[in-house]
């Protein structure tokens, strides 16, 4: 029985990892960008992340609107296979009431509670418990400079930084965290496979999905699933909470701005890790 739960722990983990938020579109997963937040805590990862996939959306609707007479002149546009968006589109709508009946309320009670500062180094700490998976990947992809510069945060800020509350290595050393995951090595070599609108995470794809089951192995976090299978489950439930406190709003703008809002985040979704992948 025992087992039995444990694996289901660890499926939930998969899919909660295996995509970004479900309620921005985009992913990272483990859900990162390019720099930390300022000294007025005003711009979260997920924040600058959201930002890039609302620019996405705003040319994904531009696609949609003359995606007919495009394709008989030119061919198909570049998107993502959805052969399943059949059942897709009722998971995307589960999320899409998920954040408004439950994670937005639990997210906005909790930030009445605890100060925006307090709330940036949580997630702070969680991108520095992260490093392996940024270091490996960049080491796989033969990005040396960016392995290099991923090993002296993370000894900078697991230091200086208080265990990674802190940044000091963007802040006082200039060294801006490198956005690498197991997927985006994938990436190198094959293409996405096909969409997936997964429930509690969102936006994903076969090839992020796979490469989201290799980054859980990376951290130490199998050992946890095995062993403390319920703890972890509530440390990712918290995280979530934390992460969404800090975008309340942002979600709704993208999802104001979009004519069909699941074809919109599914586009930028796309379009949003190709870029991960090219740059």
């Amino acid at each position: 029985m025992k087992r039995i739960l444990t694996g289901l722990v660890f499926l939930l983990a998969i899919i909660v990892g295996s995509g970004t938020s479900a309620f921005s579109g985009s992913s990272v997963a483990k859900d990162a960008a390019s720099s930390l937040p300022d000294e007025n805590g005003r711009r979260s990862y997920h924040t600058k992340e959201v930002m890039t996939v609302a620019q996405n959306i705003e040319d994904t609707q531009s696609v949609s609107e003359e995606e007919t007479a495009f394709e008989q002149d030119f061919g198909t546009t570049e998107t993502i296979p959805d052969p399943f968006e059949t059942y897709n589109r009722p998971f995307y709508s589960f999320n899409d009431r998920l954040y408004f009946y439950v994670l937005k309320p639990t997210a906005q009670g909790y930030a009445s509670i605890l100060p925006e500062r307090a709330r940036i180094s949580i997630k702070k700490f969680f991108y520095n418990l992260y490093f392996p998976v940024r270091f490996v990947n960049c080491a796989l992809q033969g990005k040396s400079t960016g392995a290099f510069t991923e090993l002296s945060r993370f000894t900078i800020n697991t230091t200086l930084g208080i265990a990674g509350f802190f940044d000091p290595a963007t802040s006082l050393f200039k060294l801006e965290m490198e956005d690498e995951d197991f997927s985006q090595t994938l990436g190198c070599f094959m293409g996405p496979g096909f969409y997936i609108n997964a429930p509690f995470s969102g936006p994903t794809s076969v090839r992020d999905s796979v490469g989201a089951v290799v980054d859980l192995l990376i951290v130490p976090t199998w050992y946890v699933l095995q062993n403390y299978s319920y703890i972890y489950t509530g440390v990712k439930v918290f995280q979530a909470i934390n992460n969404t406190s800090l975008a309340i709003g942002e979600y709704e703008d993208l999802k104001r701005s979009a004519l069909d809002p699941y074809i919109s985040l599914r586009n930028a979704y796309f379009q949003h890790r190709e870029d991960l992948i090219k740059r």
